[in-house]
């Protein structure tokens, strides 16, 4: 099965291990992964923001770059979700329309493709620690994935879960909203990162990049020991 790995913005910049990780877990899956050049950003910042005109020219870019995937696999499920929505904003459009609700049709979160798609809920993990889970809200409200984490998470030898209390709250990050609305975002993250620490869990795991740098962000200045891991880290872990 050929796949095409959209890194996202974040994983490129800041997070090249978790893209590393990504498409090591992919190829023991038996997946031929390809990694397009011509990728860019998704233009979800700039759209989020109102630039909508200015961002379409992201979006083309991208869906350019994927138009000749077989199926297009990202570790982000908000970052997957916006090519979801690229068919709405290009809506009337004859040409870009029909373009972009083929690169949305083609589009999976990780977790997402892993169990739907390849069929597979037992990748032959093994990481050994306790730790909770942060459920993003793109992912879980708007990309409706919602159990594929657990089902995978669950079959990782010597892990033990913690379930984390008010898990279908935001983190504050949001985006552009963490640096808008900046002191509500920051009593957003502490209280999220004060339930992770209620659970006593050793690593927080989650599946979006962008709350995870927010929470671990939170975490270090407070000085807790507590690891942040993306998901596709844990699920390579052998």
């Amino acid at each position: 099965m050929k796949v095409s790995l959209f890194a996202t913005c974040l994983v490129d910049m800041f997070q090249s291990n978790v893209g590393k990780a990504t498409v090591e877990l992919l190829e023991r899956l038996g997946c031929d992964v390809a990694f397009p050049e011509g990728q860019i950003c998704c233009g979800q910042p700039a759209y989020n923001s109102g630039y909508v005109n200015e961002s379409k020219e992201a979006m083309k870019r991208m869906i350019e770059t994927f138009q000749d995937a077989e199926y297009v696999v990202s570790p982000s499920g908000s970052c997957a979700f916006m090519f979801k929505e690229y068919p709405h904003i290009f809506k009337g459009d004859p040409v870009w329309e029909t373009k972009a609700k083929k690169l949305a049709d083609k589009t999976y979160e990780l977790t997402q493709f892993i169990v739907d798609v390849l069929k597979v809920e037992d990748v032959g993990a093994r990481f050994e620690g306790n730790v909770t889970f942060h459920t993003s809200c793109h992912m879980t409200r708007l990309l409706g994935v919602r159990t594929a984490w657990m089902t995978l998470l669950k079959n990782v030898k010597g892990l033990t879960f913690t379930e984390l209390s008010g898990k279908e709250q935001c983190c504050g990050f949001g985006g552009t909203f963490s640096v808008k609305m900046s002191k509500i975002s920051e009593q957003m993250v502490e209280e999220k990162v004060c339930h992770i620490e209620e659970t006593g869990a050793d690593y927080l795991i989650g599946a979006d990049s962008g709350c995870l740098m927010n929470i671990g962000g939170r975490i270090d200045r407070k000085g807790n020991p507590i690891k942040v891991l993306h998901i596709a880290e844990v699920l390579n872990s052998q």
